[in-house]
């Protein structure tokens, strides 16, 4: 077809997909070109406005490390991935609820002793985080494993920090023969996504600061069962109502409980002010 019209080239470039026997790819295709093509239309997206947009995803790319995911934060910041999860993991009543996966995860930390301190090289206040895991009726599961990580209490992941050692702030938990776990940690902090890049350049322009709440990450899986992927907030956290990545959720906001007992502190060999943190998980049996 030749000397398309505004209003008929949608329809011309969906044509060109239908050869495509992939019907889930065929869908996903024409859902989002015919959404972009009605923005283009809606906004009337002028060529320098548009060459912007090519520059901005460009830079984003660039960005891209082997330790930091600009698109995920892009995706984070837009909603997009806590929408995802929101459709891919709706949990019955009772289950622990999931939350987006952030860009620091790293594969492969060490497995620890219940108890165990993940804070390699920290001097935050020591928090003893503890609690079950079961399924949905109560049941402890044995053996469930928690993969945990977190910042360090200067507000950055091991990954951003040349000055911490590998894995710190990082480990996994093997949970006993009553569903138990324990894990030593600091208590975390609010710290910002990282702002000098793209994904900063927006959050900047738009009027938007890059602060996370202080929270813990798991990982939290069994066999037989779904894992789930979810935080610990602190419920203290001054941006607990305007997480820069809409990642907050009330059965997932703790209260870290503060103890300034020296004689506790000492029989647990840490220094006062020190937390606690109690909290159960709930799987839901894989389908």
């Amino acid at each position: 077809m030749r000397n398309m019209t505004e209003s008929e080239i949608t329809n011309e470039v969906l044509g060109r997909f239908d050869a495509n026997d992939n019907t889930r790819v065929k869908q996903v295709l024409s859902s989002l070109l015919t959404h972009l093509h009605a923005f283009v239309r809606e906004v009337e997206l002028t060529e320098e406005e548009w060459f912007e947009g090519i520059k901005f995803l460009t830079e984003t790319g660039q960005k891209c490390t082997e330790t930091r995911q600009e698109y995920i934060l892009l995706s984070d910041t837009l909603g997009i991935s806590m929408l995802v999860d929101l459709i891919n993991h709706r949990k019955p009543n009772g289950a622990t609820e999931s939350t987006v996966f952030g860009p620091f995860y790293t594969p492969g930390a060490p497995e620890m002793e219940n108890g165990g301190n993940i804070a390699r090289q920290d001097d935050g206040a020591a928090c003893f985080v503890s609690g079950r895991v079961t399924d949905l009726d109560g049941t402890p599961i044995k053996g469930a494993l928690l993969d945990v990580w977190q910042t360090s209490s200067n507000g950055f992941y091991d990954s951003q920090d040349t000055n911490q050692p590998d894995f710190n702030m990082r480990g996994k938990f093997h949970c006993d023969e009553d569903g138990h776990y324990r894990i030593q940690t600091v208590r975390p902090v609010s710290y910002s996504i990282p702002a000098d890049g793209p994904v900063g350049k927006m959050l900047q322009i738009t009027g938007r600061h890059p602060n996370r709440p202080a929270h813990i990450h798991f990982i939290v899986s069994a066999q037989g069962f779904e894992p789930v992927t979810t935080h610990l907030f602190d419920d203290t956290d001054s941006y607990i109502d305007s997480d820069a990545v809409f990642g907050v959720k009330d059965a997932l906001v703790c209260k870290f409980e503060r103890h300034d007992s020296r004689e506790e502190a000492a029989r647990r060999n840490v220094v006062v002010p020190f937390f606690t943190v109690d909290y159960d998980f709930v799987l839901v049996p894989a389908p």
